[in-house]
């Protein structure tokens, strides 16, 4: 122990010991990550939040067009099967994530039954939407596609399929379904966007609401397509649409497979029609098929082999091309405004110079005439001094 007044001494860390290195890198590190990294953390963390609150929010009004909710009948569920119990599996596939229905009644004695899915995006929520709709119905403008059937009302808003039933429909029911559709929550980003399959339908023919839309293997076995699962390869990622037609020679139905390329398309096809008589004996029957950009159009049924073909050759994709650059040229890009407006500078600095040319001069002459030898061509100010060399 030191004696007192004795210089206690100090003691420096080895800074070029191994350990201290090592505990100076992982205390920067964690300094570097507590304050480089927690705004991300903070912003992933919120965007979790958000899309959590967006799947636990309610789906329905409280209050819509009169309705008012009757809050004890208020139910919820995040299980497909009980949206319904013999497509569980199928509604899981389109994304399916909640339920919600409830009863709501209007001027004491009227009652609506409302029961609400919600999926992961549009493209699943059509997919149930066209699970649920049957050839007969009547369709209605209501939502991004709407049909009815009696007291029962079908529609689908953003990623929402909603199916309504009347106690007692009124010339006003459809309206008042439509203020629902506007006040249903809309899904963020692109979530929003229908799959584009039903663009490349035929009109001529086309037996409505026969569509039905299909993203994997469960949802595919209820379509009615005439091609087994195994042709259809979906670690691809397609989407499958059919519908019905009418022709002279009896039914035919259409099946568009979408491949995300032209080139997987092509593969799919030739790999169909190298298996064609397989196929044909497994069940798929005479069909016809053909390839048009990235999709393949295929035609069975009952219908002829030329109404078939008929049918097939109204089938032509036309790629969309969007320009997000100017094809004109602006203002500021075009050579001969940039040369005009260059003249027209010269220009205005000539003239400004001979405004104050002029100005200069005038103003000097009207000094020397009203202020003769007082602030221009002064005596001593015109004096010149000489040297007489010469002298």
């Amino acid at each position: 122990m030191p004696h007192e007044g004795a210089l206690t001494p100090i003691i420096f860390p080895n800074f070029y010991s191994q350990n201290f290195c090592a505990e100076w890198r992982s205390t920067v590190s964690n300094k570097l990550e507590n304050t480089v990294l927690s705004p991300f953390k903070l912003a992933f963390s919120l965007l979790l939040a958000s899309s959590l609150w967006a799947q636990s929010a309610p789906i329905l009004p409280r209050a819509f067009a009169g309705w008012q909710q009757d809050a004890a009948s208020v139910k919820s569920s995040s299980n497909p099967a009980d949206a319904d119990a013999g497509s569980a599996a199928v509604l899981k596939e389109y994304g399916f994530t909640d339920l919600q229905s409830a009863v709501y009644s209007k001027e004491g004695n009227r009652k609506l039954t409302v029961r609400a899915a919600r999926f992961t995006d549009a493209t699943g929520a059509y997919g149930a939407y066209t699970l649920f709709s049957q050839p007969g119905m009547q369709t209605e403008e209501i939502g991004r596609h709407g049909e009815s059937a009696g007291d029962r009302v079908l529609f689908m808003q953003g990623n929402i399929v909603v199916e309504a039933r009347f106690d007692h429909v009124t010339p006003m029911s459809g309206a008042e379904l439509r203020e629902l559709a506007g006040v249903l929550p809309e899904p963020g980003s692109n979530l929003g966007q229908l799959p584009a399959l039903p663009r490349w339908l035929p009109q001529p023919q086309f037996v409505e609401h026969s569509i039905k839309f299909a993203v994997g293997p469960k949802s595919y076995d209820q379509i009615g397509a005439p091609l087994p699962l195994s042709a259809i390869d979906f670690s691809k990622s397609p989407e499958i649409l059919t519908a019905l037609y009418r022709t002279d020679s009896g039914n035919a139905r259409l099946t568009l497979i979408f491949y995300p390329t032209p080139q997987i398309a092509g593969t799919q096809l030739r790999a169909i029609e190298q298996n064609r008589a397989s196929l044909q004996q497994s069940g798929a029957g005479d069909f016809q098929i053909k390839r048009t950009g990235p999709l393949l159009a295929i035609v069975s049924g009952e219908a002829a082999k030329s109404d078939q073909q008929s049918l097939l050759g109204s089938v032509n994709y036309e790629a969309e091309v969007t320009y997000n650059e100017p094809t004109f040229l602006s203002k500021r890009d075009n050579i001969g405004n940039l040369v005009v407006a260059a003249f027209g500078l010269i220009g205005f600095i000539l003239a400004v110079a001979i405004i104050l040319g002029v100005a200069f001069g005038g103003i000097r002459v009207l000094l020397k005439r009203f202020y003769p030898d007082r602030f221009v061509d002064r005596p001593e100010d015109t004096r010149v001094i000489t040297l007489n060399l010469n002298e």
